[in-house]
């Protein structure tokens, strides 16, 4: 396999030397061209050279849910090596399971709500969904494509395309897919996925009225084997007959978890104050309105035949759990810019949610209800300033209806010392009730059962960070969190249950009533000399609990040593290196697949195994071209003893082959 892998590269690489530059070069075109075809040659030739526009890769724009606007990248450097997996983004802080597209344990937390509301639950299997805010919508002169290809373990691959394009100057669409499908090195091991995103956003001439929108459908199957059934004698012991992982013993002969969203999602304004001048000239003072909407419905499944021992005993066979969330969000906001008072906005949110199962179940000691139903109120401002190089931001929401929700703050202050050097402070305070799962879950087996309607408060966040961000002395990050409430899952199993394999029959979600503190300082330096570079990653945790309800390693490390060149006569960029990644030992979360969460547990102590990947990476053209030899470390090892989680290895070694490739019309 190494070697066919190896040639398809070099055939790649030779068939790559040959194309033609597909990014439109940096040219002149005449965009009085077509009017002056119509009034003569003549008239061409004497106004050739006015109104001329070139296009470069910077006028292909992205645009985040936030507007800010970047522009497409197609540069190689290491922090693309580190983007470059199922997840497109940095993976430092999160540790993988074996196959692709499977949970991610947590090495690192940040507490900050990215959501103001409440999720339906399964974090663990929902890194890859989108939520509002990761869909980006576009501006390109021509035609843009990006293709991202990968290749997974066994029978699969991961494609993420996306097409966008320009019908005017006013007008985008973009169309996006991303679907892979990996059978796993183990067995019951297999996952897939498909995301379809449709987006378009408008601006009318006058730049008064704006509109966009998108459209997402998105699914996510995993088979579910339970982890190991036999680790020591089969996965640790080394023997050769079980290097094939395929052999290996699991827990679960049958099942099954299932993600599936659809989302409808549109966001337009009115600038009553702007008036049609030159695109040449700024204005100063805008009030603009505008409304949002956002509709999605979505459920979470499990599905087993026959019933798990391990979950206990079940009310019926086979067990087909279902939970259903809709929810319909409306904003109306009302934005003040002025180049003198700084830019102000009001808002006043609408959010409707039905959490519900298909039945009620009554016992004898107590009645669970079979839906969450209701309807939040909210009210906020937002605040940004520049005041003497001071970047001023703030936010604040608060309830006033409802009982999910309570109040968002965060406020920053940024200054830019230099050109070299940026600081900035930032706190941030807020309180809503915790996941859906963790306030009413319906299950066939028996003990999965509960509502936290009446018991459960609030869970509370606060924080200061401090940033430091230095061309000369690296990036330095520091963060104090308190968390009062924090909700977790974890066993009551006794010594005895667990011995005889029990734990998860006896998993309860639970609020811990003191406070937690947690500090995390992250620096991030790359050292070069000549072609070399070292790029240095180093994370820090502390945490000071009274209770052991919350789990990370104290130090996260991550090391690359890297060559890159421009070879073959600048035919070819060439970026080559190694990779150590390493965290301490702790008491790493297990996973339950039932209710596709992890859960606390203090019996065994993980981690603390070195990580080591070769990678070679080239860029041709547009093209990106990416192999990588995976914990290539594993090959002279003789202690096997790295997790991911409880019973749930990590990936043996591997070489993984792939590109990112950029079309322009």
């Amino acid at each position: 396999m190494k070697y066919l892998l190896l040639l398809l590269f070099v055939f790649l690489s030779t068939s790559l030397f040959s194309q033609e530059d597909s990014i439109p070069p940096a040219k002149k075109l005449d965009s009085t061209l077509v009017m002056m075809q119509k009034k003569g040659k003549s008239k061409e030739k004497k106004d050739k050279q006015k109104d001329e526009i070139v296009i470069t890769i910077k006028d292909y724009k992205i645009i985040s849910f936030a507007r800010d606007t970047t522009f497409l990248d197609t540069t190689l450097t290491i922090q693309k090596e580190y983007k470059y997996n199922y997840l497109r983004k940095d993976n430092f802080e999160l540790m993988p399971f074996s196959n692709v597209g499977q949970p991610y344990n947590k090495l690192g937390v940040n507490f900050e709500n990215k959501m103001f509301y409440p999720s339906i639950g399964a974090k663990a299997n929902h890194l890859n969904y989108k939520e509002v805010q990761d869909v980006n919508y576009y501006n390109v002169p021509t035609p843009m494509t990006d293709i991202m290809f990968k290749t997974t373990f066994e029978q699969g691959q991961t494609l993420d395309a996306l097409l966008t394009f320009n019908t005017s100057r006013r007008l985008n669409f973009s169309i996006a897919y991303k679907g892979f499908r990996s059978l796993g090195k183990y067995r019951r091991s297999q996952v897939e996925s498909g995301s379809f995103i449709v987006t378009s956003n408008y601006k009318t001439k006058n730049g008064r009225y704006s509109f966009r929108g998108h459209i997402a459908a998105q699914n996510i199957t995993s088979e579910v084997n339970g982890g190991l059934a036999s680790k020591d004698e089969q996965f640790e012991s080394g023997d050769e007959d079980f290097k094939d992982r395929s052999r290996i013993d699991v827990v679960f002969p049958d099942g099954q978890n299932k993600i599936l969203g659809k989302r409808y999602f549109f966001d337009h304004q009115y600038d009553f104050l702007r008036k049609e001048k030159d695109s040449t000239r700024n204005v100063s003072t805008s009030l603009i309105i505008g409304h949002q909407f956002n509709y999605e419905t979505k459920y979470y499944q499990y599905i087993q035949t026959p019933q798990a021992v391990v979950f206990g005993s079940s009310f019926l066979s086979p067990v087909n759990d279902k939970a259903v969330l809709k929810t319909m969000h409306n904003q109306v906001n009302v934005v003040f810019s002025n180049a003198i008072l700084g830019q102000l906005k009001g808002r006043l949110d609408s959010y409707s949610y039905n959490y519900y199962f298909n039945s009620t179940l009554i016992k004898e000691s107590l009645q669970i209800q079979n839906k969450l139903k209701g309807e939040e109120i909210l009210v906020g401002a937002d605040y940004s300033k520049t005041i003497r190089g001071f970047m001023v931001d703030g936010s604040f929401t608060q309830n006033v209806s409802g009982n999910l929700t309570g109040n968002l703050i965060d406020a920053s202050v940024s200054y830019k010392l230099n050109e070299r050097n940026k600081v900035k402070f930032a706190v941030h305070s807020s309180s809503k009730m915790p996941n859906y799962n963790y306030l009413l879950y319906q299950s066939e087996y028996l003990n999965y059962n509960w509502q936290n309607t009446s018991n459960f408060e609030k869970q509370k966040t606060n924080s200061l960070q401090f940033n430091i961000e230095s061309q000369v002395w690296g990036d330095l990050m520091a963060k104090y969190s308190t968390i009062d409430n924090y909700t977790y899952f974890r066993s009551i199993a006794v010594n005895e249950e667990i011995e005889a394999g029990g734990e998860k029959a006896h998993i309860k979600p639970f609020q811990e009533n003191n406070t937690i503190n947690y500090i995390k300082v992250k620096y991030n330096k790359e050292f070069r000399v000549g072609k070399f570079a070292l790029d240095n990653t180093v994370m820090y945790q502390n945490i000071s609990q009274t209770n052991n309800v919350f789990n990370v390693p104290e130090l996260i490390t991550r090391n690359t040593l890297y060559y890159s060149n421009n070879v073959f006569k600048k035919a070819m960029y060439l970026q080559t290196g190694v990779t150590f990644k390493y965290f301490t030992s702790y008491y790493m979360d297990a996973y339950n697949p039932l209710l596709g969460e992890f859960y606390i547990q203090d019996k065994e102590e993980l981690g603390g195994f070195p990580m080591l990947d070769f990678f070679i990476n080239a860029k041709i053209k547009q093209t990106r071209v990416y192999l990588k030899a995976e914990h290539f470390n594993t090959l002279f090892t003789k202690k096997y003893n790295y997790y991911s989680a409880p019973n749930y290895p990590y990936r043996d070694f591997v070489i993984r082959f792939g590109l990112v490739w950029n079309f322009f019309s």
